[in-house]
């Protein structure tokens, strides 16, 4: 069999000497480094005082026999990794079971064939070096979503817009490392503020590459609007560019996002939105106890070329509160089931306290919903709350 290219170091473990010293001679011939310990309780503390890529470990020892050692070995994550080849004088079945159940990865009974010790030897080790080599690989690449997620969270706004009368929240988890949805505030050159939230298809990198694409396209349309541009025609120009350029430049991808965008006159409450495809906002009438919902009017962005979507619009009064957010929230799985929009929709109507306040409440029920549940789809919330202070 192929030898390992570097030494390996190998605890030798038996409480006779002779043993200790035939093993180690052995090994040595096979060109690794060996170690001793006549106990289970001095090897322990050696395992844990340096690295080891092998254990040759007797049954039959004083202090604290190779069964409880194994079991040691087995049940401490920093050691666990480590194989165990158990080299005894008990070849009985009842004992290489037992000691198979505690994750011995080979046995070998006395007196044994040295060609059949360097056979376990070395097939114990080059599964060690494979697992190794695989914990390198994952710690990479766990650095690697690291960094896209810091990267990721650079194209969503570092802080929101402060707004007079006004108060605006948000909440973004991604599924994994990072996702597809993303969220947008921006306070435009008239005083203006452009909010947006979408949802692109699928999940991971793939999606998260082209969140930074959608977001950057649909942010430098908004940014070279002019003062004087009505909200309708910015709007349709952003949108119909973004779902263009994606559609013709990216079609083989086959991506594409829903996408709730809206321009609210601060002033006023004045909002024009477009709805493409996206889950419908829920516009909370503090005065009237009720919501409302701005159903999707269109196909999502980018899906195919020539679309254009509707503007549609409303005016957000004092005390009212506008919800937007993607399904992540209603589809949200916990042991009843899904989160369910009726359950968005009860917390909206009626709401009178802040953004902050009602995302809270959101989320702490959320939470409980899901305990013990894994997080299946990127979840993104926004909240635009105008305060009764502003009423005439």
């Amino acid at each position: 069999m192929k030898m390992t290219e570097q030494p390996s170091r190998i605890l030798v473990v038996d409480d006779l000497e002779a043993n200790r010293d035939l093993l180690a001679r052995r090994v040595q011939r096979f060109g690794h480094l060996t170690g001793f310990a006549d106990n289970g309780r001095v090897a322990l503390e050696q395992l844990r005082a340096s690295a080891w890529d092998l254990v040759l470990l007797d049954i039959t020892m004083p202090v604290m026999d190779g069964y409880e050692t194994l079991r040691e070995i087995k049940a401490d994550p920093l050691l666990a990794h480590i194989p165990v080849v158990m080299v005894s004088a008990i070849d009985e079945i009842d004992s290489v079971v037992r000691c198979i159940e505690l994750g011995a990865d080979d046995y070998l009974a006395k007196p044994f064939n040295p060609v059949i010790l360097r056979a376990r030897i070395e097939s114990s080790l080059a599964k060690k070096h494979l697992a190794d080599q695989k914990q390198i690989t994952l710690r990479a690449l766990s650095r690697e979503m690291e960094i896209g997620q810091q990267i990721q969270r650079g194209f969503l706004p570092e802080q929101l817009p402060t707004l007079i009368g006004w108060d605006l929240a948000v909440r973004f988890k991604p599924a994994r490392h990072v996702g597809g949805d993303f969220y947008d505030a921006l306070q435009l050159a008239d005083g203006r503020i452009a909010i947006a939230v979408a949802d692109v298809c699928d999940k991971g990198v793939g999606a998260a590459l082209y969140m930074a694409l959608f977001r950057s396209l649909l942010r430098s349309m908004l940014l070279q609007g002019s003062p004087d541009e009505p909200a309708d025609h910015l709007l349709k120009r952003t949108v119909g560019f973004t779902n263009d350029y994606i559609a013709t430049e990216h079609s083989r991808d086959h991506m594409f996002a829903t996408l709730f965008i809206g321009i609210v006159d601060i002033a006023s409450g004045q909002l024009d939105y477009i709805n493409a495809g996206h889950e419908a906002p829920l516009l909370g009438r503090m005065s009237k106890m009720k919501y409302e919902m701005f159903e999707p009017q269109g196909l999502a962005v980018g899906m195919m070329p020539d679309i254009r979507h509707e503007v549609r619009h409303e005016v957000i009064e004092p005390g009212d509160t506008l919800l937007v957010f993607t399904d992540g929230i209603t589809e949200a799985i916990g042991a009843t089931g899904q989160f369910t929009d009726e359950r968005v929709q009860a917390l909206v109507v009626g709401h009178d306290g802040s953004a902050e306040n009602l995302l809270f409440e959101l989320c702490t029920q959320l939470d409980a919903h899901t305990y013990g549940y894994d997080q299946h789809d990127d979840i993104t919330v926004l909240c635009l709350h105008r305060q009764l202070t502003n009423a005439h």
